[in-house]
């Protein structure tokens, strides 16, 4: 049936969430974790610095996500690891979080992508986006979206 879920996650709490019912439903499944952290570029720094001063902040940016994103694969391969699911995990850099995710599921051979969603309303989705909607309307897989 499916037998490699990407799963995207970002380390909020509902990313947690997405984590530990991944891994049961990959267990049930028999199938694979491939666990996708798409962090955002450095942001554009402010007027009147300096080049060496934009290359430190793009580096301390760059160090920090690396970070972050090695820290919540580590916690997402332990939870998968201690539920026997085989589990690989990916990292990149992107302005563009959809089309990486969507990239991601091609690139790594996934048949299915399971994503959480917080359940805001119509209008906050206007305001704040939804990258959950954004795969569903970019991705030919199936998305499981969990709430």
């Amino acid at each position: 049936m499916y037998s490699n879920l990407l799963v995207p996650v970002d380390g909020t709490d509902i990313s947690e969430q997405a984590m530990r019912k991944s891994v049961a439903l990959a267990r049930q499944l028999g199938a694979r974790i491939t666990a996708f952290v798409a962090e955002p570029t450095a942001p554009m720094s402010g007027t009147g610095q300096s080049v060496s001063g934009i290359a430190r902040e793009h580096e301390m940016h760059l160090a920090s996500t690396e970070r972050h994103a090695r820290e919540l694969l580590e916690r997402f391969e332990a939870t998968a690891r201690a539920a026997g699911v085989p589990f690989a995990g990916h990292h990149v850099w992107t302005e563009h979080i959809d089309d990486a995710i969507v990239g991601a599921a091609a690139e790594y051979g996934c048949d299915m992508i399971v994503m959480v969603t917080h359940g805001r309303s119509a209008l906050a989705r206007f305001f704040l986006g939804s990258h959950t909607a954004g795969v569903m309307a970019r991705s030919k897989l199936p998305v499981l979206v969990l709430h």
